[in-house]
């Protein structure tokens, strides 16, 4: 088999549900290559139809989708059909229709997706690393990342990077500190690698900070809880991804699963280019 597949998993949410299936899925057919493309937080017709768009310039392409909005899962149906582009709801019997299209017999191993074959190692490594590369600890090595998530205390980069890591992403986080210069390898890195500037609403970041200090009784400077501090700390932040050219992502009303999602879905896009 010498196909390659292009998977487009579109989903009106943050998609994890629909990439745990496909792993599932993919995990049946022994002899399946493909390239994911994440299509996160499609809701509108004007979505449906970029997608439509760019999978009709591409050879082999397949369409997974959970969309709730039964007007909107209908619309891509009949795009799809009305362009000879499979595409399959979740629920659907997938397994089968895989087997139909793939013209292979599905081995119905349960649990196939846990085989320990090269993904699962990859994912391994992702968290070795991330883990490793957390909150600057290492910063030698920053362009072996696929992605560098920047921001300052409490804005969600640890467990952004931990979530990133669990889907084989080696990320690094890079803390910005008051009075302190970013380490001239992040910048040197940023030519090449993803770097992501992560935001957070003041009152939102005082009351996590503060919830911090009093969960772990820890001992920190008056301006880690000053509101007026805190303002300044992220318009200096603000000003510094700008600067860069960096993708800025407010984590005020997202939670850690629509943060990466949102992180992964641009870094889909750019190596689409």
């Amino acid at each position: 088999m010498n196909k390659i597949y292009q998977i487009y998993q579109v989903s009106d949410s943050t998609g994890e549900t629909l990439d745990r299936i496909f792993l599932a899925l993919k995990a049946q057919f022994s002899d399946f290559k493909c390239k994911t493309i994440h299509y996160s937080f499609t809701r509108t017709k004007n979505q449906i139809d970029n997608i439509i768009a760019k999978s009709k310039q591409e050879k082999n392409v397949i369409i997974l989708y959970t969309i709730v909005d039964s007007d909107l899962a209908q619309y891509l149906i009949l795009e799809t059909r009305k362009n000879n582009i499979p595409s399959f709801e979740v629920l659907g019997n997938l397994i089968s229709e895989f087997s139909k299209l793939l013209k292979q017999e599905a081995s119905r191993i349960p649990s196939g997706q846990h085989a320990l074959d090269k993904e699962y190692y990859k994912r391994i490594e992702a968290i070795q690393f991330t883990i490793s590369h957390d909150d600057g600890k290492i910063i030698n090595d920053l362009d072996k990342s696929d992605v560098i998530l920047v921001g300052i205390s409490r804005t969600s980069k640890t467990p952004t990077s931990i979530y990133l890591a669990n889907r084989g992403y080696k990320v690094a986080n890079i803390p910005i500190i008051s009075n302190k210069n970013l380490p001239e390898k992040l910048i040197e890195s940023s030519k090449k690698t993803f770097v992501v500037g992560l935001v957070c609403d003041a009152t939102r970041l005082l009351d996590v900070r503060r919830n911090r200090i009093q969960s772990m009784h820890e001992n920190r400077p008056s301006e880690y809880t000053n509101e007026k501090d805190i303002l300044n700390e992220l318009k200096s932040s603000r000003k510094i991804f700008e600067k860069y050219n960096w993708p800025i992502i407010d984590v005020t009303r997202k939670s850690v699963e629509e943060t990466a999602a949102s992180i992964i879905k641009t870094l889909d896009i750019l190596n689409s280019r």
